[in-house]
């Protein structure tokens, strides 16, 4: 694995040099590319800082950037990890400890929106197959581009949580789409500073997820108290006997 590491550098810069060699105009590409990681990160923002506190907001009344505030740490996490897995604990522990989200809801939603919840990769995977699209010169109506983002949508959610696991469900969207396998390439060279942004959108998705059910369950949550562990008991217990 160590030397797949080592060696995946030349093994992308070959399928970038195929790619580029098809290419008349390099002035074009680069800036089509930036422009392409351009929209995604804008996409991103857009959706992190207005669509999902809006969506909060709307429905538990409550101020969303509080609650981001909470899980700054969870969110820091997600960003240098690129792995929603990896900062699942960081992530139960704001919402419980920080933001008061009950246990219950916490440890089922956020793991379940971790393995499924992709909506920051599903805007990645939608942009960068319109990218590819249209870097091959395929016109593409109104239609078509709510047909390619859709399906996206439903690809995103077979990538989990892990590093780059996106770039998996892109291959599978590009043969959908009828594209060379080797137009990857030109995602690859962007991919690693895309995929944190997007990660750290996924795992805000999460927690708003979480706190919402967690508002909308309060009255049922609150009729069925947790109960305290054998362990809990017994701890208590002997602190009353010291006492």
């Amino acid at each position: 694995m160590d030397n797949y590491y080592r060696l995946s550098p030349i093994g992308v810069f070959c399928l970038m040099a195929g790619g580029i060699l098809d290419v008349n105009d390099l002035d074009k590409i680069f800036a089509t590319t930036g422009l392409y990681v351009f929209t995604v990160l804008l996409g991103l923002l857009l959706h992190g800082l207005v669509v999902l506190p809006m969506i909060y907001f709307v429905i538990s009344g409550s101020h969303p950037f509080k609650l981001i505030g909470n899980v700054v740490q969870a969110l820091v996490t997600a960003f240098g990890t690129s792995s929603s897995i990896a900062a699942l604990p960081a992530t139960v522990s704001c919402v419980e400890d920080k933001h008061g989200v009950d246990p219950r809801v916490a440890r089922f939603v956020l793991p379940l929106g971790a393995a499924i919840n992709m909506d920051g990769t599903a805007l990645y995977e939608a942009v960068a197959a319109l990218f590819l699209v249209q870097l091959h010169g395929i016109p593409l109506d109104f239609p078509s581009i709510v047909a390619v983002s859709f399906i996206a949508t439903i690809a995103s959610i077979g990538a989990s949580g892990i590093p780059h696991a996106g770039l998996v469900t892109m291959t599978m969207l590009m043969n959908v789409l009828g594209l060379p396998a080797e137009s990857i390439a030109f995602l690859i060279p962007v991919d690693w500073i895309l995929h944190r942004f997007r990660t750290t959108v996924n795992v805000l998705g999460d927690v708003i997820g979480a706190s919402l059910v967690d508002t909308l369950c309060k009255g049922e949550l609150d009729e069925f108290p947790i109960k305290p562990t054998d362990s809990e008991s017994a701890q208590l217990s002997t602190t009353e006997e010291d006492v």
